[in-house]
């Protein structure tokens, strides 16, 4: 057996008091499992089941009905508990009873008219739908209205909409409710039915007998006037009974005419005050709209406007059409403002997103979108240009989003937070003294702040672009009105119209810098345009690598956008034809640069016999080299111009002509006057004075001999290391064409060492051999008529004295030039003794063994330098000489030379083989 339910106690009842037909809630504990367990409600007394509707086991809501006695209990009986008890009880007042013409302010219970249909006709309360009409509890489904709205198109789970759709509702409210209580909800709606046939039956059984009476009354008159007959005679009864109506319909006006007059009245007041209470929110929208909109809360204004769109947009009420049609009004200013504001510049991409999305939201006509990329793409146009105009006029006023200086932002190449040219741990610009703008060429301030303007504009423009195009810029309201698939049908025909736009973009971007950079390359008809730049000062390499440098990672930032390289191709050639034009202006400053180093030479020689003018021009050359590195560097997407072939000539002339610009130098300090150098010692005073041979001291000037032997060094220095050193430094940074450079320069080298070398021998030979044949004849001296040689005479040791001279003043120099200086003054020596020996007519005994004497000790003298040619000169003047047969001459002869070797040792050493290296300086 179930154990049996407690008996319902009601415990509260809200209100307390009230008129009959008061809706109240009656609150307690057990007050019954369902609607099906409730048998009873009673309340001071009165029946109130037929309103009743249980809302759970706590809580009844229902309507207090006429009751006879003014202060109740609220008795409640259920089927499982019986009946109930209640602690607390309902006082009924009684309505005051109003007099024909007594004033009175009667508010009317509006929950029994319904404002949908005639508004002076009541409704009985039970015609009232329960917000529960199955009486069971509810179990909400998960299934979304929008799939609800799909599967049953046209139809509504409200059930007092006249398309209601019971299966709906089921799927919505009782998507798991058991089977078994479904049936209970079937019964429930049953005896709801049933309930409300009861009642009209009920209500006509009360008023039976009234409607009977008036049944018998009309017969009575019908029968009465069937007697008197049916015209209509003066003094008949109907026509008595006519006035008696019409007098009293008369009076009845009279005395209520001020009194429905009042009623009326208060009536469309009444009505009026509930159509403002109700319809506040549309009368209220119009200012509400005016103050969001100058607090810039928009998105307020936008989901009131499409509130208000939704329940008055179609209505046909004049007063509501009035207001609505202010709405309209102020929405349609916000639209131009919105516009305004989107096609404001400069604007940020954020701003320019919700300014699209609210006017997509407002339904603006046309196509807001567009409209702000037209306009951006127009105000870059005007901000490139207006850069170029700046700095050709020489003004840095002006244009608010220009100004670098002035403006408190981060640079545009620091917001390209994940640029390329960020991702190399870089940026463009690097920090610079405060001098940095006086110092730097205008053209390349002008590139760097043209590509700040580029680089900080167009990837949102870009960025606009690819949203309008994948319909990121509406709200979910613009997506269910159609916007977002309107936008890529728009973006989708636009295509190529934005296409032209970047290629504008990007071509005004090369034609400003050709315009300052190149500007032959530009057409004559947009010189003016463009150009301007005419009496600039001509870059150097550095400042056009920093050019390139610039421009690159400007092309970097735009392909990180992943915009099509064809679009981007513009600035891949502007780039090429930088590079070549640093390239070929680098070579061609670097040549000015090296004419400029004849300026620098000290004539200071180290212990390879060379100053240190060819190690600056290496230097040079090389810091030429590392300079061309980020220019010839190759990045992706870009091709090495030293393949091209013109390019490839080019830069193989100008560097045989930076080489031929240094060996032109080396010439031009060999021609240099001694009065260039304030030289003051004379070639015969030098060539006997042993202090000019001391070691070459800076701020040393040497003679023009000097200078011969010291260029003579420098040049072997040249071919030999320098020529070479530089090859591999081209061949290294991609130079091709290096055998020619270096076939061309070795070749030049070679030709200007032999005009020096002959130069140089032709100074110090020429003395040496002119003074053997004074020296032979001094003092009347006679071959034919000589004494017996003593020895060795003093013009050959005087001459073998300016050898020595020779040799000291080359070995100071370089001692590699030793051999080569000494084998032609030999060779001179050699020529001119023999041509004497050879004019000689006949010589005496004496005069022949002197004569052999002389020779024997030169050959022995010079023998270390000896070459094939001096040897046969030598060769060619003993044997013009007779011969010795006696063995007394022989040994005279060895005797002599012996006593001319003891005395000129010292001197002779020179001509010695040394293993000693020179004297460091």
């Amino acid at each position: 057996m179930s154990r049996p339910r407690q008996p319902p106690l009601v415990t509260g009842i809200s209100p307390k008091e009230g008129t009959a037909w008061t809706k109240v809630t009656i609150r307690g504990e057990n007050l019954g499992t369902g609607p099906t367990d409730l048998i009873g409600l009673s309340i001071c007394g009165h029946n109130c089941m037929l309103t009743a509707e249980w809302m759970s086991a706590s809580k009844i809501v229902c309507r207090v009905g006429p009751a006879k006695d003014d202060k109740g209990e609220i008795i409640v009986t259920t089927k499982s508990g019986g009946l109930g008890t209640s602690t607390v009880s309902f006082k009924l007042l009684k309505p005051e009873r109003i007099g024909i013409l007594e004033q009175s302010a009667v508010w009317v219970d509006e929950m029994n008219y319904d404002m949908r249909r005639d508004r002076n006709k009541g409704l009985s309360p039970f015609s009232l739908g329960p917000g529960n009409p199955l009486g069971i509890e509810l179990d909400k489904g998960n299934v979304p209205q929008k799939d609800l709205g799909v599967i049953f198109p046209g139809m509504s789970g409200d059930f007092t909409s006249e398309k209601f759709s019971a299966t709906w509702y089921l799927i919505e409210n009782h998507a798991g409710t058991s089977f078994e209580h479904l049936k209970a909800a079937a019964n429930n709606l049953k005896k709801q039915a049933t309930k409300k046939n009861e009642g009209s039956l009920g209500y006509v059984k009360g008023g039976l007998s009234t409607f009977f009476e008036a049944q018998d009354a009309l017969s009575a008159i019908h029968q009465k006037l069937e007697s008197d007959g049916t015209e209509k005679v003066a003094g008949s009864m109907t026509q008595r009974l006519e006035n008696i109506l019409n007098r009293a319909s008369d009076t009845a006006d009279t005395l209520f005419q001020e009194v429905l007059g009042r009623k009326d009245k208060a009536d469309s007041t009444r009505n009026a005050l509930n159509v403002l209470q109700r319809f506040k929110f549309l009368f209220n929208l119009p200012l509400n709209i005016e103050r969001n909109i100058q607090k810039g809360d928009y998105d307020v204004v936008i989901n009131d406007y499409e509130k208000a769109k939704s329940l008055f947009g179609n209505t046909e009420v004049a007063v509501f059409k009035k207001v609505y049609a202010e709405v309209e009004t102020r929405i349609e200013a916000l639209r131009r403002l919105l516009l305004d504001k989107l096609l404001q510049t400069p604007s940020t991409l954020h701003d320019q997103k919700r300014y699209i999305r609210y006017l997509s939201d407002l339904h603006a006509p046309g196509d807001p979108a567009w409209q702000c990329i037209d306009a951006q793409h127009k105000w870059i146009l005007q901000l490139m240009q207006n850069c170029r105009d700046e700095f050709i006029s020489g003004q840095r006023v002006g244009v608010g989003a220009l100004d670098l200086e002035g403006d408190t932002r981060p640079s545009a190449l620091g917001r390209i937070g994940h640029s390329a040219s960020l991702k190399r741990g870089g940026s463009l610009r690097s920090q610079r003294p405060s001098t940095w703008r006086f110092e730097t060429p205008q053209p390349v301030q002008f590139v760097e702040k043209l590509s700040d303007v580029v680089i900080g504009q167009l990837p949102n423009f870009w960025k606009l672009w690819i949203s309008y195009v994948n319909g990121s810029l509406f709200s979910e309201t613009g997506e269910k009105s159609g916007h977002v698939e309107k936008s890529k049908k728009n973006a989708r025909q636009r295509q190529n119209d934005f296409k032209k736009m970047i290629e504008e973009l990007t071509n005004r971007l090369v034609k400003l810098i050709r315009g300052a950079l190149l500007p032959t390359t530009l057409p004559r008809a947009e010189l003016s345009v463009y150009g301007g730049w005419e009496d600039k000062t001509e870059l150097t390499g550095a400042w056009l690598t920093q050019i390139i440098h610039t421009v690159r990672a400007c092309h970097e930032a735009l392909s990180a956008l992943e915009i099509p390289n064809d679009l981007l191709q513009v600035i891949q050639d502007l780039l090429l034809e930088l590079r070549v034009h640093c390239l070929m202006m680098t070579l061609l400053l670097t040549t000015e640069d090296v004419k400029r180093l004849a300026e620098k030479e000290d004539w200071v020689v180290d212990n390879e016999g060379t100053t240190g003018l060819p190690f600056k021009f290496e230097q040079c050359m090389v810091q030429m080299l590392q300079s061309l590195r980020e220019p010839l560097e190759i990045k992706p997407g870009e091709i090495n111009v030293l393949q091209l072939d013109q390019v490839q000539d080019q830069a193989a002339e100008l560097s045989v002509s930076i080489m031929k610009a240094f060996i032109n130098c080396l010439e031009r300090l060999s021609t240099k006057t001694d009065g260039d150098f304030n030289a003051s010692h004379s070639v015969s005073v030098d060539l006997s004075s042993p202090d000019r041979f001391s070691a070459i001291q800076e701020g040393f000037n040497p003679t023009s001999e000097q200078r011969l032997l010291i260029i003579l060094s420098n040049c072997q220095y040249l071919e030999r290391h320098t020529f070479l050193n530089l090859a591999d430094h081209f061949e290294k940074h991609g130079f091709t064409g290096t055998e020619k450079i270096t076939r061309v320069s070795v070749d030049s080298v070679r030709e200007l060492d032999r005009k020096l070398f002959e130069a140089y021998i032709e100074r110090r030979a020429d003395p040496i051999a002119g003074s053997l044949e004074p020296g032979i004849y001094a003092g009347y001296f006679d071959w034919r008529d000589c004494q017996t040689p003593g020895g060795v005479r003093n013009y050959l040791k005087e001459a073998l004295v300016n050898v020595i001279a020779v040799h000291a003043e080359v070995f100071t120099v370089s001692r590699d030039l030793v051999p080569r200086v000494l084998s032609r003054i030999v060779e001179a020596v050699a020529d001119e003794m023999c041509r004497l020996m050879q004019c000689v007519s006949s010589f005496s005994k004496n005069g022949a063994l002197q004569a052999r004497l002389e020779l024997c000790a030169l050959t022995d003298a010079v023998a270390t330098y000896l070459n094939p040619d001096s040897n046969a000169s030598f060769k060619l003047a003993l044997d013009s000489l007779p011969q010795l047969h006696s063995g007394a001459d022989k040994k005279l002869l060895e005797e002599l030379l012996n006593k001319f070797k003891s005395s000129m040792q010292l001197q002779l050493t020179c001509f010695q083989a040394s293993n000693l290296q020179p004297v460091k300086r």
